[in-house]
């Protein structure tokens, strides 16, 4: 049998898909227009898709942001996953490595997509609230590239069992100066405040993910886990910064970390329009585990396919060749979107 913390995986996996086919998300994105001009004088043939960083210089600037790993169920996920990113050449984050620290039935739900992708670039995953020394273990288990931390206050305030300690600064900066690989500190679906962001800045925070609201909503997956009143905190169903405005925000930053970015991302376009904006690479959580469940491997294989195909071309009708050329496209925000940033600075 299968712990608590595993059932809470398989939970946290089940009632995702079932938001995601009842309310399919509305990218934050559709705010910002990309003004159209005619003669790009470009070729698609000659677009380079590679990020712009020497740690993170992905082939593709879109990643598997994974939620998966941890029971039997989930496990069979990331080796899905895995397949599919090992096909297509994408880097991938699996999910909390939280429940592998207690229960050692969990790691090879992990470990599996080093075994399946031994060359792939693949993020490690755990809690602000652990030690520096649990972070290097998640980060050995699975022989990472990378570690993502993630920050969710706001989560942990809604999830019945959630953390009540928030006190996370000072181990932030000793996991940032004490682990073997580059860390990412990121948000779960709230975003990122100006303020935020400065202070991670000052933890020594080099990479950020941004991880704004539009996506994948863990407050209302946990409360739709409390079966005795499923709308318990339905007032913070809208908290947080979106992920465009998260965007917006890291803009005010003098000397901000590295930018990427996950949050409700649904088709290239938000991948482009995110990158304009000042992400570096982007991650895709939500979307890929729908297809991936309604479609299996070889159907998100296909989705990945397309999106990269599609992303060139649209690197060419904006006049860009490769990423650096994106800082030039000229964009409109909405009046909404507009006067919060206003508001802001």
């Amino acid at each position: 049998m299968e712990s608590a913390h595993a059932h809470r995986k398989d939970e946290h996996l089940s009632l995702a898909e079932a938001e995601f086919r009842r309310h399919a998300p509305v990218s934050s994105l559709h705010q910002v227009r990309i003004i159209h001009q005619g003669l790009p004088e470009t070729r698609v043939a000659n677009v380079d898709l590679t990020v712009d960083d020497p740690i993170f210089n992905f082939k593709t600037p879109f990643y598997i942001e994974a939620m998966t790993g941890g029971s039997q169920k989930t496990g069979k996920i990331n080796a899905q996953l895995a397949t599919a990113a090992k096909e297509t050449g994408l880097a991938m984050a699996v999910g909390s490595q939280s429940v592998a620290l207690k229960d050692e039935n969990a790691i090879d739900t992990f470990k599996v997509v080093r075994e399946i992708n031994p060359d792939g670039f693949i993020m490690a995953n755990i809690g602000a609230g652990h030690t520096a020394a649990h972070a290097q273990e998640v980060v050995d288990m699975i022989g990472a590239n990378a570690l993502e931390v993630h920050i969710n206050v706001a989560q942990e305030v809604v999830m019945p069992e959630g953390d009540r300690d928030y006190v996370w600064q000072d181990e932030l900066a000793n996991i940032i100066q004490t682990v073997s690989v580059p860390v990412i500190i990121k948000e779960v679906g709230f975003g990122m405040a100006k303020e935020t962001i400065g202070q991670l800045r000052d933890l020594g925070a080099q990479y950020i993910n941004l991880g704004g609201r539009s996506g994948t909503n863990f407050a209302v997956i946990e409360d739709r886990r409390n079966r005795a009143m499923t709308a318990e905190h339905g007032y913070l169903y809208d908290w947080g910064q979106t992920t465009a405005e998260s965007l917006l925000e890291a803009q005010l930053v003098a000397d901000a970390p590295t930018l990427l970015a996950t949050g409700g991302i649904q088709d290239p376009l938000d991948v482009l329009k995110a990158q304009i904006l000042g992400a570096k690479a982007v991650g895709v959580a939500g979307h890929f585990l729908h297809t991936v469940l309604n479609e299996g491997t070889d159907g998100v294989i296909t989705e990945i396919q397309r999106w990269q195909n599609h992303l060139a071309k649209l690197y060419a009708m904006v006049g860009a060749e490769r990423q650096a050329d994106l800082q030039h496209v000229q964009t409109v925000l909405s009046p909404e979107l507009k006067n919060y940033i206003d508001q802001r600075r």
